[in-house]
């Protein structure tokens, strides 16, 4: 078997889901590390506005990444799927058309933030709107680098490499910071420095990976006769990846929502707020990525037919997970008043923050349950179910309960709405789970 391949169908399910999750979770720190490097250098050598155009542009920065990373998710299942069960025609054809998949979204959406950011930074009430805007469009270009890693990426997540992905980010990481120093720091270039630096980085990233993947182009299935678009495969592709893309922008969306109850409460509590949530998101980076490890891994086991090791590696991850969410609550409620004290010095944003995050802090053990039940949803295609199960999650429970409980607890009941929503979510995963729908793969053919 080509190095660049690992089967996950076979030996010690812990040791195979550690050794593949580890290279995702480190990933998933340096991305988050790459943003909090950004706006520290913003903070210190631009000022509040440029803090204030790069928050804002990445509300819509992010939300497009992850749309990247939910059209991509389809590839990943395929590929995976395909990997497993032996299908190597199938698998080909399903990374190269995940390829060509990326590449037109990211042309497309490049577009539409070209023409449109504007508008968007308009309806977001962006402050800071000239900086905003040389900002988003910027970075709107590196749109075509972001898709195209993604889809890179999932090929070669389905095969079972997940080191040259963390390779590839360990690169882009670096040369973005030492861009960032340079260009705003020493040539005082302002956001468009920031924008500029992380726009080079998100090319490096997507250029290593393509460098890697073009060199195992046949193994990998990346050869012109597999990168033509077939209708049956992308169908597939977006039946599956869609869904997931959909979940991200409903999450989004009801955050948006969340943030407007958050704002009536004044500057101090919504910045405390946002302190608590980079907090809370950078927590919530290793359950992400251990859990979409072993999305792969069931990938590969269900579409070798291995249905008990399927589930073994769902109770797995159940384990690993709650056991690293009650690490993470414990330092997070211990550590609370130093972790804010590194995003902002006011007393009084710093207050509200604690709040905040030893609150919402509790929920990383529902998360733990929700993603890990979501393996096998991944894994199996049911990617609708995992779009609904959001649904019920952000929109139907967070909302509603923000705006009832806002009204009696005030920003009380805001934060505890945000926990008992996520809460909602996993029974409804524990019912799939037991309902034995994942043993009927969804449209893989």
């Amino acid at each position: 078997m080509p190095a660049l391949q690992n089967d996950l169908t076979q030996g010690s399910v812990s040791r195979k889901l550690i050794r593949y999750a580890m290279p995702l979770v480190a990933s998933s720190l340096l991305q988050a590390i790459y943003s909090i490097t950004d706006i520290i250098i913003a903070g210190h050598f631009i000022g509040d506005t440029g803090i204030s155009a790069i928050n804002t542009s990445s509300v819509i920065m992010n939300m497009l990444t992850q749309l990247a990373i939910g059209l991509t998710v389809g590839g990943n299942i395929l590929v995976g799927r395909y990997f497993g069960s032996g299908q190597e025609e199938e698998r080909k054809k399903a990374a190269g058309n995940t390829v060509t998949v990326g590449a037109l979204a990211g042309v497309l959406f490049t577009v539409l933030v070209l023409l449109l950011g504007q508008p968007f930074l308009v309806l977001l009430k962006a402050p800071a709107m000239e900086e905003s805007l040389a900002y988003l469009k910027i970075c709107g270009v590196g749109l075509l680098f972001i898709f195209g890693y993604n889809a890179l990426s999932a090929i070669l997540r389905g095969v079972g490499n997940s080191r040259i992905p963390l390779y590839c980010i360990i690169a882009s990481v670096s040369l973005n910071v030492v861009l960032d120093i340079l260009f705003v720091a020493v040539w005082r270039m302002g956001v468009q420095g920031a924008a500029l630096a992380t726009v080079i980085g998100q090319a490096v990233s997507f250029g290593a990976a393509l460098v890697f993947s073009l060199l195992h182009r046949e193994s990998l299935g990346l050869s012109a006769g597999y990168l033509k678009p077939e209708r049956r495969v992308v169908n597939m592709t977006l039946k599956l990846g869609l869904p997931v893309a959909l979940q991200w922008t409903i999450a989004s969306i009801s955050w948006l929502v969340v943030l407007t109850l958050v704002n009536k409460y004044g500057v101090a509590v919504s910045a405390g707020n946002g302190a608590s949530n980079k907090i809370r998101d950078f927590c919530q980076l290793f359950l992400s990525a251990l859990t979409t490890g072993a999305g792969t891994m069931c990938a590969q086991c269900l579409g070798a037919g291995l249905y008990d090791r399927a589930e073994k590696v769902m109770k797995t991850c159940m384990k690993l997970s709650l056991a690293m969410a009650a690490v993470i609550i414990v330092l997070a409620e211990v550590l609370a008043p130093w972790l804010v004290m590194i995003f902002t010095p006011d007393p009084e944003v710093q207050h509200w923050a604690v709040i905040n995050l030893r609150i919402e802090i509790i929920c990383q053990l529902f998360y733990a349950g929700m993603f890990s039940y979501n393996t096998l949803a991944t894994g199996s295609g049911h990617t609708m179910f995992i779009m609904w199960n959001s649904f019920l999650n952000c929109i139907v429970v967070r909302l509603v309960l923000a705006v009832v409980l806002e009204h009696f607890m005030g920003i009380y009941g805001v934060y505890l709405a945000c926990g008992i929503a996520v809460s909602s979510s996993v029974p409804v995963g524990w019912w799939f789970y037991r309902s034995n729908r994942w043993r009927t793969p969804k449209n893989v053919q």
